[in-house]
């Protein structure tokens, strides 16, 4: 295992993640890079499906699950749940993103876990909420981002709704999750008292559509699928260079300027057609004719120059091989590669937002086989000796 010796700003804290595929392995993905000790409770055996994903090869296990100690358990056993009881009650933080009801079944319910840990914060991830009549679905992330109105408006107008190449939904609902459990943490330094976090996954979602729903109750105006660019905010598209396509965002008064001036054509600024916010926006369809008319004519390392020198936002469209070829990529250190027991090395994206004083860091990568961490966790932790371990393994429980 490949550890480093950075700490980050969590690093007194112990979490439990009993979720599974993303929401809440991703919430703990982010605590466990800003140093939480983070242990993953796996089903034996099988462990969690994410260890299979991945085009090519299953790898985006190694990106979600880096920073984490694997110990395996079965919860569907009374003695799974009592281990699981006897872990929690050392934890800060327990994460989990099961169907409302399961941890009631598995006898783990909020109310008994917090009478145990009182310090304790529980981050719930579900679809729909704890609460409210749909709370028992069954929803996955592209069920949240359809009815948080992600879906309706992705895509090009004349085609059906679409959907963004991530699984924007399920990080979104971690990373409310995430939000909250650190806003617990701060109300428990006042109270001593723990709570539980509800991250609804379609709440997520609709907390960042902006203004859609003011919009729809002021104006009366519903937002629709646009394609590459935001209706009204001009110019702020994809223009097609002789060599690939690049992204210009001029929609200010004063940058699109600056953007008419990089073009050597000036009286643009001053057009009635352009010279204002709302007048490119009512005019958005010919500006773009226009810009792209400059653009197609050029290579995009010219249209970049001169963007730059002018002070137009404007960038090119990456992939992973530019990301990796980017200077900018390495100076920041945005990317980090880690020696691998079976691919040799992986890259993967490095810790962020970044702290000046108590960074995070990848300190460790995923765990390699389930239950990697037994002995540490259920014999260091829990103190079971190494015969209770091997005895438990073999009924089934670990």
């Amino acid at each position: 295992m490949t550890e480093s010796p950075a700490r980050g700003p969590l690093a007194d804290l112990r979490v439990v993640e009993m979720g599974q595929l993303i929401a809440g392995p991703f919430c703990g993905q982010l605590m466990g890079d800003m140093g939480a000790q983070v242990i993953k409770l796996e089903p034996p055996g099988v462990g969690d499906p994410m260890r299979q994903w991945g085009r090519g090869q299953p790898v985006w296990w190694e990106v979600i699950a880096r920073n984490k100690q694997s110990a395996s358990l079965n919860l569907r056993t009374p003695e799974g749940q009592d281990l699981a009881r006897r872990l929690i009650a050392t934890a800060d933080i327990l994460i989990e993103n099961f169907r409302p009801g399961t941890l009631e079944g598995w006898n783990l319910s909020p109310e008994a876990l917090l009478a145990a840990n009182p310090r304790l914060i529980i981050v719930r991830m579900s679809g729909y909420g704890q609460t409210g009549p749909y709370a028992e679905r069954t929803s996955f992330g592209l069920i949240g981002e359809a009815m948080g109105g992600w879906r309706h408006i992705v895509g090009e107008p004349d085609r059906p709704p679409s959907r963004m190449g991530v699984s924007i939904g399920d990080s979104l609902a971690a990373t409310y999750g995430c939000l909250g459990a650190l806003s617990a943490l701060h109300e428990r330094e006042r109270t001593g008292l723990g709570q539980v976090v509800d991250s609804a996954l379609y709440e997520a979602v609709l907390q960042v559509m902006e203004s859609l729903i003011p919009e729809y109750t002021v104006a009366g105006m519903t937002r629709e699928r646009s394609g590459a660019f935001l209706p009204g905010i001009a110019p702020s598209n994809v223009y097609a260079c002789r060599d690939g396509d690049y992204l210009i965002g001029a929609n200010q008064d004063g940058i699109f300027r600056r953007l008419c001036q990089a073009m050597d054509q000036p009286a643009l600024a001053d057009d009635a057609r352009y010279a204002t916010h709302a007048a490119r926006g009512a005019h958005q369809g010919e500006l773009d004719a226009l810009i792209n008319a400059w653009t197609h004519t050029r290579d995009i390392a010219e249209v970049e120059a001169r963007l730059i020198e002018h002070g137009v936002p404007a960038g090119r469209i990456y992939r992973a091989p530019e990301m990796l070829a980017d200077p900018h990529f390495a100076a920041r250190e945005a990317i980090v590669t880690l020696p691998h027991p079976r691919w040799g090395e992986v890259a993967m994206q490095n810790v962020f937002p970044r702290l000046s004083r108590t960074p995070g860091a990848v300190r460790s990568i995923a765990p390699q086989t389930v239950g990697q961490d037994n002995g540490a966790v259920w014999g260091g932790l829990l103190g079971l000796s190494e015969d209770e371990i091997e005895a438990l393994t073999a009924r089934g429980v670990l």
